[in-house]
C-alpha cells in the first residue's frame, strides 16, 4: 500500500489558543482558527472510513474551523494509539481491546464515543461447511491473526470452550487460505474479508461474536485525556464534523463508495462492488436503535457496561470511567440537538 505523506500536527500553542478563545466546545465556523487536524485512521483507507472522507471532502472539517485535514492511513504496522500519545495526531480510531490495555499500562488515552455500536468481529466459513454457532467451532481449524488472539481467547471463555478443542493457524488478513480449504474458519472483520471472498464468487457464512455473548463497541474515537482540557474545542469540532460526514455517507452510499475507491483509496486497487457491499454492512453496525434515538457515536450506559464486561472476560480489568468519557459528545449534541439524526 502507498504510504501517503503525513503532515505534522500543529502543536499545542495553536490549539490551546483556539480553545481559550471559545466559551464552549463548539469551534468557530470557518476561518481556519483551529489550525490543521491530523486524524490517525485505524486501518488502510478503505470504505471503513467513508464518513471521515465525506467530512473532509464535504467541507465539514473546514466549516468547523480547521484549515487543513490529514486523514493518515493505518495498517498492520501502525499503532494508532501510539501516534496519539506522541502528539502526532489529535484523534484516532481504535478498539476497546487495544486501547483498554494501553490505558492500564499508563497511556493517557480516553474513548469519546464509538463509530460502530456492534462488535464487527466474526468467524467466517464457507457455506458448504458453515460455522453458525460457537459449538460448531469444536474440532475446526481457524485462521487467527496475532492481533486478535486476546479477543479470541475471551470469546472462547465466554462460550465455555476449551481452546485446545479449536486448533488455530497463524494468519494474516487475506482469507485465501479459507477459500483454498486450508482452514475451516477465518477470524474476520464482518464488513471486510467476507465481502472480499463474495466478490470472488465464494458463498460464505458469518457468525458475529456480538451475537454469542461478546458485545463490544468498535472503532472508538480516542484522544489524549489531557486534550479534553487543552484542546477541547478542537476535539469537539472534529467529532461534530465526523458525525456530519457519516450522516452524508449513510445517506449517499454511492457517493461515499466512489470517494473511497477513486480518491482516498485510489492507490489500493479497491474493488468498487466489494466496497459498496462493505459500506452496507458497516451501516448495520453503525445505525442501531440506540443511535437512531440518541445520535451517532453515542454509547448507551447498558452497552458500555456490556462492553466492559466483555473486556473483563478477556482479562482486561478496566472500568468504564477509565476507558470512556462521553462528555464532549454530550456537549456536541446539547449544542445542536438536530444533529442527532442517524442519517
Amino acid at each position: 500500500m502507498n504510504t501517503l505523506t503525513r503532515r505534522s500536527f500543529l502543536g499545542a500553542a495553536a490549539t490551546m489558543a483556539a480553545a481559550a478563545a471559545c466559551s464552549g466546545p463548539s469551534a468557530p465556523a470557518g476561518g481556519g482558527s483551529l489550525g490543521a487536524l491530523v486524524y490517525q485512521l485505524g486501518w488502510i483507507r478503505n470504505v471503513q472510513f467513508a464518513g471521515e472522507y465525506m467530512a473532509d471532502r464535504g467541507g465539514h472539517f473546514a466549516a468547523a474551523g480547521f484549515d487543513g485535514v490529514d486523514l493518515v492511513p493505518g495498517g498492520p504496522n501502525v499503532s494508532p494509539n501510539t501516534v496519539v500519545v506522541s502528539g502526532r495526531a489529535l484523534l484516532t480510531l481504535s478498539g476497546c481491546d487495544v486501547t483498554g490495555p494501553a490505558i492500564l499500562q499508563g497511556a493517557p488515552l480516553v474513548a469519546l464515543g464509538a463509530v460502530r455500536q456492534t462488535n464487527p468481529l466474526c468467524i467466517m466459513s464457507l457455506s458448504s461447511a458453515p460455522i453458525r454457532e460457537p459449538a460448531d467451532l469444536i474440532g475446526r481449524r481457524i485462521g487467527l491473526q496475532a492481533t486478535n488472539e486476546t479477543t479470541w481467547r475471551a470469546f472462547l471463555q465466554v462460550n465455555d470452550i476449551d481452546p485446545a478443542q479449536v486448533p488455530t493457524v497463524p494468519a494474516q488478513f487475506d482469507p485465501q487460505p479459507l477459500a483454498a480449504g486450508e482452514v475451516d474458519g477465518w477470524f474476520s472483520f464482518y464488513a471486510n474479508e467476507p465481502n472480499s471472498l463474495r466478490v470472488r464468487g465464494y458463498d460464505v457464512t458469518t457468525m458475529l461474536l456480538a451475537d454469542h455473548g461478546f458485545p463490544l463497541v468498535s472503532d472508538i474515537i480516542v484522544a489524549r485525556r489531557d486534550s479534553l482540557t487543552t484542546n477541547r474545542a478542537a476535539v469537539a469540532a472534529a467529532i461534530r464534523a465526523e458525525i456530519q460526514g457519516w450522516q452524508d455517507a449513510l445517506r449517499d452510499r454511492e457517493a461515499a463508495t466512489t470517494l473511497t475507491v477513486d480518491d482516498y483509496g485510489r492507490d489500493l486497487g479497491l474493488d468498487r462492488t466489494e466496497q459498496r457491499r462493505a459500506l452496507d454492512d458497516h451501516a448495520t453496525l453503525i445505525v442501531t436503535e440506540d443511535t437512531r434515538a440518541n445520535g451517532l457515536f453515542t454509547i448507551s450506559e447498558e452497552l458500555r457496561d456490556r462492553s466492559i464486561e466483555s473486556l473483563h472476560r478477556g482479562g482486561i480489568a478496566i472500568s468504564a470511567d477509565q476507558l470512556f468519557d462521553m462528555s464532549v459528545l454530550d456537549e456536541v449534541y446539547a449544542a445542536d440537538p438536530g444533529l442527532r439524526t442517524a442519517g
